[in-house]
Formats: structure tokens, sequence, C-alpha cells
């Protein structure tokens, strides 16, 4: 009996590949419709594979030449309707993925948005296909509307912001 061939180079221990490292970046952020009480903040719901609908803040990836506030203003425009005004970062969140062939290491910058014209534009807009859905929620009920742990500890920064434009 012959012994088993040694892996080919570039594959690992169980025969597979290594799986190719890609570094992405995105920018997005929660945009407020006005400051002071009762303001409420804008999420997306996307649905995930079960069909479950998962609320998030709306964020996508930075484009050549953009800035990442620029990018947030863009992202959330887009995926919400509401056109704002960057009042200050909210924070960063980082984390891996695998996803068609490659390991992704995904940073993601999140600012505090304020909508540019209260008055006139508020009306939130699915239009986006990334979008399944589109509330105003109340700025007391965002932590638990959102899905994701690491959004909800974003939202601590957004009083210090808020007062800080005061």
């Amino acid at each position: 009996m012959t012994p088993p061939a040694p892996p080919t180079p570039g594959q690992g221990s169980g025969g597979r590949r290594p799986l190719r490292r890609v570094d992405e970046t995105s920018a997005g952020g929660l945009v407020l419709d006005r400051l002071g009480p009762g303001a409420s903040g804008a999420l997306i719901g996307r649905l995930d594979r079960r069909g479950r609908l998962l609320w998030s803040l709306p964020k996508g990836h930075v484009e050549m030449g953009e800035t990442d506030p620029e990018t947030a203003v863009r992202e959330v425009c887009e995926e919400t309707g509401i056109a704002g005004r960057v009042i200050g970062k909210l924070g960063t969140i980082d984390f891996w993925f695998v996803a068609e062939g490659r390991r992704v290491h995904k940073t993601v910058h999140h600012f505090l948005l304020l909508a540019a014209d209260p008055v006139h534009g508020l009306e939130l807009s699915d239009a986006d296909v990334e979008v399944s859905e589109v509330a105003w929620v109340p700025l007391d009920e965002l932590a638990a509307r959102l899905a994701y742990a690491d959004e909800r500890r974003l939202l601590e920064r957004v009083p210090v912001l808020l007062a800080e434009t005061a």
C-alpha cells in the first residue's frame, strides 16, 4: 500500500486551499429626524436566509475617492431615502466572515446624522433592492429593535454627541 501523497503547495492539512483574505470597508449610521425630545432614528430591515426581518443601521461599501462620512451620507440616503448631514462619529465595528471562498475582514464606520430637511424630507423609502423595510423608531426603542449587539453598543454614543451639538 502506498502512503498518501503530501498536500500540494497552497493546500492546507485537509486538502483544501487556504481562504484568500480580503479587507472591506463600509460606512453608514443613524439618521435622526430631529434633535431634542421625541427624536426618532431610521432603521432598515433586511430578510435573513430564514426569512426573518432583521433591523440594522444603514451602511454600504466605501467607493473610490469617497471619505467615510461621505459614504455614510450616501448610503443612509440610498437605503432610507433620507438626506442627512453628519453630526459626529458613533464608532467603528469590525468583524470576520467567510463568503464566496474568501475570508473577509470587514470594518464599518458609523456616524450620527441629522435629516438635512426635517420639515420636507422625512418620508422614508425602501426602494433600495437590499432593503425590505424602513422605519422611524423612537430613540428610546432603537436598542430593542436592532438585531446586532455591536450596533446596540454604538447607541451609547448618541446622547454624548447630542450633548456636544446642543
